[in-house]
C-alpha cells in the first residue's frame, strides 16, 4: 500500500522527536531551580520614562499637566518639580553554545558532559533574563520575551544535533547592534574564528561574555603513562608512552590560550570567564549574570 511508507517515516520521525526531547523535562526542572536563586529585575536606562523607578526631579515646563508636578517636592522652593521615574525597557540577549563533537566530552561518570553543563547554564540564564522582562534567544534565533520563549530556547538546545567536527564558531552574521552576547564553548580548538566574532562584535557596540568551560580533566591532565589522545570526533589523535610528560607543556598552552582570549575580550569590551563540570552551576551562572547586570 502506497500510505505503508509514509506511516513508517511518521512513526520513525515521531520516535526520533521522542527520542530527541526525552532529556527536556528534567533540564527545564534543573535550570528553573538555578534560575530561583537570581533575581531579575528591569534595566534602567537612565533616562525619563514610564517606568517605576525614581528617577530625578525637574523643574516643570511647558506641558507638564497640574497631575505631574510633585507638590511636596515644590512646596520646598518657590518653583514646581517634576518627579521623573527612569524608562525601563526590554533588552535583547542571544546566547550561543558550541555544538562542537568535543563537547560530549566527560572524564568521568561522576560529572556532566561540558554540553550538559552548558546547556543547563545557557537554559538558566535565559529563565532569569525571561523573568526580568527581557528578549532572549539562542544566537541566529529571534528573541523573543515570556514563558513560551522558555519552552523554544529549552527545546532549541535538546534536538540541536551535535556536529561531527571538533570545531564550532558562533554566527555573525545574526550579530545586531545593541545585543548582548553570551558565548559558551572550551575554546580548544582554532581561536580564529571566536577573535574574528569579537572583533565584528565590538565594531557594532555590542557587548558580552565568554565563558570557558572544561573538564576538570581538561584543566589539570591527570594522565601518566602510555596513553592515546583522541579528540571526540576522532579527527586528531596522539600516542604516547609518557602522558606524565607532557603536563607542563599542555598546562602553559592553556595557560597561554586563556590570556589571549581574556585580553581580546577585554580589547572588544567583554568579559571572559572560566568554569569546570566539577564546580557548582551557581558559580558559572552568578557569574554570567553578574557581568550582564553590571
Amino acid at each position: 500500500m502506497k500510505g505503508q511508507p509514509d506511516q513508517l517515516r511518521a512513526g520513525q520521525l515521531k520516535a526520533g522527536a521522542e527520542a530527541a526531547t526525552a532529556g527536556l523535562p528534567a533540564l527545564m526542572l534543573s535550570a528553573e531551580r538555578l534560575a530561583a536563586s537570581l533575581t531579575a529585575g528591569a534595566h534602567g536606562q537612565r533616562r525619563a520614562g514610564a517606568g517605576e523607578d525614581f528617577w530625578q526631579y525637574r523643574p516643570a515646563t511647558q506641558g507638564d499637566t497640574a497631575r505631574s508636578i510633585d507638590w511636596r517636592r515644590s512646596a520646598r522652593s518657590d518653583g514646581q518639580f517634576v518627579r521623573d521615574r527612569e524608562a525601563q525597557v526590554a533588552q535583547s540577549a542571544a546566547i550561543w553554545v558550541s555544538a562542537a563533537a568535543g563537547m560530549d566530552f566527560t572524564g568521568g561518570p561522576d560529572r556532566p558532559a561540558k554540553r550538559d553543563r552548558a546547556d543547563l547554564l545557557a537554559l538558566s540564564l535565559s529563565l532569569a533574563l525571561l523573568a526580568g522582562g527581557e528578549r532572549v534567544g539562542l544566537a541566529g534565533q529571534p528573541a523573543r520575551m515570556g514563558r513560551v520563549q522558555a519552552d523554544r530556547i529549552a527545546s532549541g538546545l535538546v534536538t540541536r544535533q551535535a556536529l561531527g567536527s571538533d570545531e564550532d564558531a558562533p554566527p555573525a552574521e545574526a550579530l545586531r547592534p545593541g545585543q548582548r552576547i553570551v558565548l559558551i564553548d572550551d575554546y580548544l580548538g582554532d581561536p580564529a574564528p571566536v577573535l574574528a566574532y569579537l572583533h565584528r562584535a565590538a565594531g557594532m557596540g555590542v557587548q558580552g561574555a565568554m565563558l570557558q568551560l572544561l573538564d576538570p580533566d581538561e584543566e589539570g591532565f591527570p594522565y601518566g603513562g602510555a596513553v592515546l589522545f583522541r579528540s571526540v570526533s576522532g579527527a586528531l589523535s596522539h600516542d604516547t608512552r609518557d602522558a606524565g610528560g607532557l603536563r607542563a607543556a599542555y598546562l602553559a598552552r592553556l595557560a597561554e590560550r586563556r590570556t589571549m582570549l581574556s585580553r581580546a575580550c577585554m580589547t572588544a569590551g567583554w568579559h571572559f570567564g572560566t568554569h569546570d563540570t566539577a564546580a557548582a552551576p551557581s558559580q558559572a551562572l552568578m557569574w554570567l549574570w553578574s557581568v550582564l547586570e553590571g
